[in-house]
């Protein structure tokens, strides 16, 4: 069967009430590793991608022993945020279920959000004199002084309650809390240098009160901190009010953990329905959570940082080190025996360019039913090759748990 055949058939997607007919619990552990950002584009010079480039002997050796191909995040030519990219890989539909980063993020890092409430994701940036956009991350600002400015901004009146909080870096959340709070308002945030931001217009007219209650608070960030540096003023985006999930344990009978250091992907895994791991700001500490916790849960959800951060900075050679560093630490993850293990990313993110990508994601799932292809290295090029086509990213979790033996037999 050619490649085209192969990614048409894996488009076919079946709905989450058949598979939940279909799961069982098992004794076999499950393991999910997100390596974020993994995807690349050819480096000008020695036309390898950032994965291609850097040392992975340990993921190419699970490569040659596992089913590859590429993983599809959203659809074709679509360019995911983290959040869908994520929640497709949990086996949910990635439109259907598309949740806002702000609600992540606050539940992430525990603020939580009631009925009516109203989560925003703020990223400290740096303003020039013209009122421009520099740097929409402040130069990465350290948590320390990031807490400083929630402190300088916090507790003022904007016209409705709010709370403030540090996420990590340049990060932070801001929660509106009543009720009528829209999520119909324009985010703030260019996505661009050189351009002021944009103002938080409403985007249908229920949205007009919230769009102003944003609007003051911003004028309050320009008098508290507009004169400072390097972090004066913040970018708003993912306006978001606390989403519904179906639990993962429900669709696919399996107590899950998640182990992670950034507070979205904390929150990505709560709203799914996993228990969070205290982990630490380290990966060791985070396999560490993995290692403590394997006796307790059967579905591990481990997530790292990294990678996309040296993508998004345009770092080749950074985002190289970090996938080594997985590389390093990956024995120490397959001595814990799981039954079936997949490896991908929630997105590419090219160093080439700076930011999240529509490209196809590398993908390997290895374990006690996989049927391994000739591919021999984990890598763009080589997976293209591989048995599983084009995946789409909503198809992981299900390859998983037959890889595992989890799946019964559909019909008579």
């Amino acid at each position: 069967m050619g490649s085209a055949a192969q990614s048409k058939l894996a488009l076919q997607m079946i709905p989450a009430d058949t598979y939940q007919q279909l799961a069982r619990p098992g004794a076999g552990k499950l393991v999910l590793l997100v390596i974020d950002g993994l995807g690349g584009l050819a480096h000008p010079q020695s036309g390898l991608t950032e994965l291609e480039a850097a040392r992975t002997p340990n993921l190419d050796a699970l490569a040659a022993e596992a089913a590859t191909g590429l993983s599809v995040p959203i659809g074709a030519g679509i360019t995911p945020g983290s959040g869908p990219g994520h929640l497709a890989l949990f086996g949910y539909d990635p439109i259907a279920s598309n949740i806002g980063r702000g609600a992540l993020s606050a539940i992430g890092i525990g603020l939580g959000l009631g009925p009516g409430d109203l989560g925003v994701r703020l990223n400290f940036c740096t303003l020039d004199g013209e009122g421009n956009v520099a740097d929409r991350r402040a130069g990465r600002i350290p948590s320390r002084l990031n807490r400083e400015l929630v402190a300088e901004l916090s507790g003022h009146d904007i016209g409705c309650p709010y709370e403030l909080a540090t996420e990590s870096a340049h990060r932070a959340v801001l929660v509106l809390r009543g009720q009528g709070l829209s999520e119909q308002v324009r985010e703030t945030d260019p996505q661009a240098v050189g351009v002021p931001p944009a103002p938080p217009e409403p985007l249908a007219r229920e949205a007009a009160e919230t769009a102003a209650v944003l609007a003051r608070f911003l004028e309050l960030v320009t008098d508290r901190i507009g004169s400072l540096e390097p972090a004066n003023f913040v970018l708003m985006r993912g306006y978001a009010t606390r989403p519904q999930l179906v639990p993962m344990q429900e669709t696919w009978s399996i107590r899950g953990a998640c182990s992670a250091s950034y507070p979205m992907y904390k929150g990505l895994a709560a709203i799914a329905g996993m228990d969070v791991l205290e982990t630490g700001d380290t990966f060791p500490g985070q396999l560490r959570a993995v290692s403590d916790a394997w006796s307790e849960y059967d579905f591990f959800f481990i997530h790292y940082k990294p990678s996309d951060a040296a993508g998004e900075d345009g770092d080749w050679e950074g985002k190289s080190r970090a996938i080594e560093e997985v590389d390093a630490a990956l024995p120490s993850l397959l001595e814990l025996g799981p039954a079936a293990i997949a490896v991908t990313g929630d997105h590419s993110t090219p160093a080439a360019l700076r930011q999240h990508s529509w490209h196809p994601v590398p993908l390997l799932i290895a374990g006690q039913q996989a049927l391994p292809d000739r591919v021999a290295s984990f890598g763009e090029r080589a997976c293209s090759g591989g048995g599983l086509g084009h995946l789409p990213a909503r198809a992981v979790l299900p390859t998983l748990l037959a890889t595992a033996g989890r799946l019964v037999k559909f019909g008579a």
